[in-house]
């Protein structure tokens, strides 16, 4: 995705905590609007009809929106905020229509309809302010238009569980994929050696890492969870809270790693700065806290390992301003190598025997 790679050129474009602040904020809004048609198209079928022509629209709104992310706190803020209101307008548009038997459906419909319109209406009244009150208008935008399924029920909805799950580990694949791009971009000013050639190889096993920790079970087991539940309430809440939500800091801690390997390759031999080093670093604690809030929303258990290896990186970043960039990332993979070689053996049997069974049987829809 376009936005993706835009969020992280302006956190390198300004490495300071307000450009990763506003990156955050312009992320999770992003996000927000792509997570309404991953629950559209499990209502709708996008080749249907008029349905593509309104995607296509949206598509382009989207494009716009992305396009406008470097300045979308400057110059672009009222077009950023035009063009992710007719993103969220298509959506809710089509929901009306999909809606129209089902008064269920409907009466979320219109909720989700009311957080949006105060959440782009925000957004507007943002692009006529600046510093500390604009931050805090998209911080509320965000809140409200994100919390409008939290606030208004989640009765209604209706989903399908297998497409709907796909989508999510599709996004993470995108995100990392966008994470090996940030690698290739950091390269573009001081050349190739052999130093930016280990830095690389590196930041793919780091990448490599997170889809490990990612798809190797914990995606088969939540997958499994959202198809067995009752349809309904408890199906949409598991979906809300562990797919639209949850998914949303494991995506930004891909982007805050893609910043640290940007940044690493841009001088190996250096150390990095804060703001770097803490994305590098903390973008992969956050990441594995996700996971930790993830694995416990869908079976209700605690994954003590991967919350000490948070801890652990988070505790390092001090180090990591005083050694080299490349000595930072030689840290960094070998915490992520650990942990899975620790999860592989530890949990061997079990992990063997999920493997197996949630493989061989085919996930309802």
């Amino acid at each position: 995705m376009l936005a993706l790679t835009q969020c992280t050129a302006l956190m390198a474009a300004v490495p300071t905590w307000e450009g990763v602040a506003q990156a955050m904020l312009i992320l999770g809004m992003l996000w927000w609007s792509w997570v309404g048609y991953a629950w559209l198209t499990s209502v709708v079928d996008p080749e249907e009809g008029m349905v593509r022509f309104a995607i296509f629209g949206a598509m382009a709104a989207l494009l716009v929106a992305s396009l406008c992310v470097p300045r979308a706190f400057d110059d672009l803020a009222l077009l950023f905020a035009c063009a992710y209101g007719v993103v969220r307008m298509g959506q809710i548009v089509l929901f009306m229509a999909a809606s129209r038997d089902d008064p269920a459906l409907r009466s979320s419909v219109i909720g989700l309809a009311v957080s949006t319109a105060i959440g782009t209406g925000l957004l507007v009244v943002a692009s006529a302010t600046d510093d500390v009150l604009q931050g805090a208008l998209w911080a509320l935008a965000l809140l409200l238009d994100a919390g409008g399924p939290y606030l208004f029920g989640q009765d209604g909805w209706k989903l399908v569980p297998g497409h709907f799950a796909e989508r999510h580990g599709l996004i993470i694949i995108i995100a990392l994929g966008e994470s090996i791009v940030a690698i290739g971009a950091g390269t573009e000013a001081g050349g190739v050696d052999a130093g930016v050639v280990t830095a690389a190889v590196l930041g793919i096993g780091v990448a490599a890492a997170f889809w490990w920790l990612y798809f190797d079970v914990v995606a088969l087991v939540a997958e499994r969870r959202l198809g067995n539940a009752k349809p309904g309430r408890e199906q949409n809440g598991i979906a809300r809270d562990s797919f639209s939500y949850l998914h949303f800091p494991m995506v930004a801690g891909i982007v805050l790693v893609a910043l640290g390997m940007k940044k690493t390759l841009g001088d190996v031999g250096e150390p990095l700065e804060l703001v770097p080093a803490a994305a590098a670093l903390g973008g992969t604690a956050i990441y594995l806290l996700a996971h930790v809030a993830f694995r416990y929303r869908n079976v209700h258990r605690f994954s003590t390992h991967r919350l000490l290896c948070a801890v652990l990186l988070v505790a390092l970043i001090p180090v990591a301003l005083e050694i080299s960039a490349l000595a930072s990332l030689v840290i960094l993979l070998a915490a992520l190598v650990a942990l899975i070689a620790y999860e592989t053996i530890r949990f061997a049997e079990l992990r063997e025997k999920m493997r197996h069974q949630l493989t061989e049987e085919p996930a309802p829809n």
